[in-house]
């Protein structure tokens, strides 16, 4: 007698994607002229991008805010805030990133949504900060967890001269860390997600 093996149930014939997980090595643009499209990322130890309800809360925040500025991305990674700050009309991004393999990637990405107003700089956040540059109206602080690093980075961006009179700062961070920033910022937003915390400030002229 030939036996017939019991049909496969229906999930577990579908993709991570199918199932509502999240598809592997891929970063997904939520909103504007690029939402939906999906972009390459690189598997690298501790790249870890924005998620996606945390990014989706923040744009909410800003709204038109946003549209016509220049967008100052530290710590840039995947580059998930900066691109999605030029997918909803920000004017122009400048991402830093210090690693020469990421920051290659992300150009990749750029250039593959035909993006022309940005520059990609490789180079070590707090070198970048020491620099002339113009003012920005809206800066993505996103530092490594567990390296103490956002408190010393939101000082010398306070102090470089890089930031508008009435800037806005996002900062995530490890919701254990508590985090030290200049008395000038006050916070407009935050919410949790996870082990993230992420916060939203307002600079008031000092």
């Amino acid at each position: 007698m030939t036996r017939q093996r019991p049909p496969r149930s229906p999930t577990s014939r579908r993709t991570p994607a199918q199932r509502g997980g999240k598809q592997p090595g891929k970063l997904r643009i939520i909103g504007g002229e690029f939402r939906r499209r999906q972009l390459p990322v690189l598997d690298s130890p501790g790249l870890r991008p924005t998620p996606d309800r945390v990014r989706e809360t923040l744009f909410n925040w800003l709204g038109q805010q946003l549209y016509g500025q220049q967008v100052l991305d530290l710590f840039a990674g995947t580059g998930a805030l900066g691109i999605e700050a030029l997918s909803r009309g920000a004017a122009w991004v400048d991402f830093v990133e210090r690693d020469p393999r990421v920051a290659a990637q992300l150009s990749t990405n750029l250039a593959s949504l035909n993006i022309t107003a940005s520059a990609v700089h490789v180079n070590d956040v707090q070198a970048y900060l020491a620099r002339p540059a113009k003012p920005y109206a809206l800066v993505f602080l996103d530092p490594p967890f567990h390296q103490q690093l956002a408190a010393p980075c939101c000082s010398a961006l306070e102090n470089s001269g890089l930031l508008s009179e009435e800037a806005m700062i996002y900062l995530e961070t490890e919701t254990s860390l508590a985090p030290n920033v200049p008395a000038n910022w006050q916070l407009h937003r935050e919410t949790q997600a996870g082990e993230s915390t992420a916060r939203l400030y307002q600079r008031q002229a000092p």
